[in-house]
């Protein structure tokens, strides 16, 4: 039974991989919107820059790769904070919550909020401020379930719904994404995996804010409502590797490959490793790559490409217990302001 499981994922992923040579469009840029969707807020899956969507697990893996999920071995709960091109006054503030359903099921949440400070109210009377300010509200809220098919196989799903809005505009849409991670080697050390993420309705932007007043050549008050055009969520697709090398029974090194394809920009690329001390102590590194990297006035260029690095440092409550307490960091260089730190606190009960 399991050799047709695999042969079907094989089948899955080459279809896929098919499919990912003719996507990435840099001719689309800005055509999607809720871009904070492709946005990790994840301390320390974001200090390898997303690449280790193969060997992902628990929580995180809701973001990169939800079959990871299925590793969660009881209940984990994780809370992130990010400051988002640091000097932008944009932050991101995540929590999320999983949990072991019997011996093979994990059922996970996570809640992720955007806030971009207070930004002033500007009219066609008054282009430069009227005094009064307005504060954006971008939440996602995700429910997934994660299942592990055989020792090696596993896979999940995950629905999210998105809302954006400020005082007197809204839109609000769901998304799909599902994930599967293949587990082989003598100490499961190969993986692979591949997630299709951001596949929902589009997105339409309604409210009072876009009606507007006129008069009409008789001097009568009209009010007429602007159509907002609706747009389509940024879908990707993420095919990576990683292996892990072991040296004696405390470190473990693992390296890893992704390559994402995006409907709405170039795609991307990149590599990364992460040390690990008795799973203590780790320091992981990443670099993403998408073309015209080096260019500085590249069409469509991404803010979420180049270098990541980041830590953790991981401990027990009480020596020989299984629960454990960590604390995440993670760099993100960026192109413009001053790059992206997160920081993340993790519980294993």
């Amino acid at each position: 039974m399991n050799k047709y499981i695999t042969k079907y994922i094989l089948a899955f992923c080459l279809m896929f991989v098919t499919i990912s040579v003719f996507a990435g469009n840099k001719d689309r840029v800005g055509q999607a919107g809720a871009s904070e969707l492709i946005i990790n807020p994840w301390a320390r899956s974001a200090g390898m820059h997303s690449i280790n969507q193969a060997s992902t697990r628990g929580l995180e893996a809701m973001r990169l790769n939800v079959g990871g999920l299925a590793f969660t071995p009881k209940t984990e709960v994780v809370l992130s904070a990010t400051s988002w091109m640091n000097g932008s006054e944009i932050n991101l503030t995540s929590f999320g919550i999983s949990q072991a359903l019997g011996e093979s099921g994990v059922l996970g949440v996570s809640i992720m909020a955007v806030s971009y400070g207070d930004i002033e109210v500007t009219t066609t009377e008054n282009p430069t401020g009227n005094g009064a300010t307005y504060n954006p509200s971008f939440t996602n809220i995700g429910v997934a379930y994660a299942k592990s098919f055989s020792e090696s196989i596993h896979g999940g799903v995950l629905v999210r719904v998105i809302t954006e809005s400020i005082s007197n505009v809204t839109a609000s849409g769901v998304a799909f994404d599902t994930g599967i991670q293949y587990v082989t080697g003598e100490n499961d050390q190969i993986k692979f995996g591949i997630a299709l993420r951001n596949i929902g309705t589009p997105l339409k932007f309604k409210g009072d804010g876009l009606i507007q007043e006129t008069i009409n050549p008789v001097g009568e008050a009209l009010n007429y409502e602007s159509r907002s055009e609706v747009f389509e969520m940024p879908s990707l697709l993420n095919i990576g590797g990683a292996y892990d090398f072991y040296f004696g029974d405390d470190h473990r090194l693992t390296a890893a490959a992704n390559f994402t394809s995006n409907s709405f920009r170039s795609d991307f690329i990149g590599g990364g490793l992460e040390y690990a001390f008795r799973e203590a102590f780790m320091l992981r590194a990443g670099y993403k790559y998408e073309e015209g990297a080096f260019e500085s006035l590249a069409v469509g260029r991404s803010n979420l490409t180049g270098l990541a690095a980041g830590l953790t440092i991981e401990l027990p409550f009480k020596k020989g217990g299984e629960s454990t307490f960590a604390l995440d960091y993670a760099y993100r260089t960026t192109h413009i302001y001053n790059g992206s730190h997160s920081i993340g606190v993790r519980i294993n009960l």
